[in-house]
């Protein structure tokens, strides 16, 4: 299936859903050098947002997950490469449906396939009371899991 990614010679367009999982007051982030993010993908073509989240956890740190309920949807804007990026976010709590599959504390290793390119990442659980202290994306995001809310936040990011 085909990822529901867009690029043309002035622009990206990018369709990208995350999972927030938090257990134990740490929530689980993936890190590419000293950048954070949630754990999620690219939506497939005629797959549902909660299919997506479930297959990127899958894929990324092969784990189980069950997709609880969504809590951000974010315009978010950035430079991709040499071109402008728009983004459109889902963003869904999320919860291990067997912790035995992962790590459930310090840092793993894995990777993502993006256009063919192999991307290492280090997967962090990271105690909650420090996502204010490091380079995480869209920062719009950490006051949100933070609080513990469960309401639909809307935001607009611009980098």
């Amino acid at each position: 299936m085909q990822d529901i990614l867009f690029k043309t010679e002035e622009f990206v367009f990018s369709y990208r859903i995350q999972g927030v999982l938090v257990r134990d007051g740490k929530a689980l982030l993936q890190r590419a050098g000293e950048d954070y993010a949630l754990i999620g993908g690219h939506v497939a073509a005629f797959e549902t947002t909660k299919e997506t989240l479930v297959r990127e956890f899958k894929e990324e740190i092969h784990a189980d997950i069950k997709v609880d309920e969504l809590i951000g949807v974010g315009e978010v804007f950035f430079p991709w490469g040499n071109r402008p990026c728009h983004q459109i976010g889902l963003y869904y709590t999320v919860h291990l449906l067997d912790e035995s599959q992962i790590p459930l504390d310090g840092v793993f290793h894995g990777y993502d396939d993006l256009g063919g390119e192999r991307i290492d990442l280090d997967f962090c659980w990271v105690p909650l009371e420090e996502l204010s202290h490091i380079n995480l994306y869209p920062p719009q995001m950490v006051p949100h899991v933070l609080s513990g809310s469960n309401e639909v936040l809307h935001f607009v990011y611009r980098e």
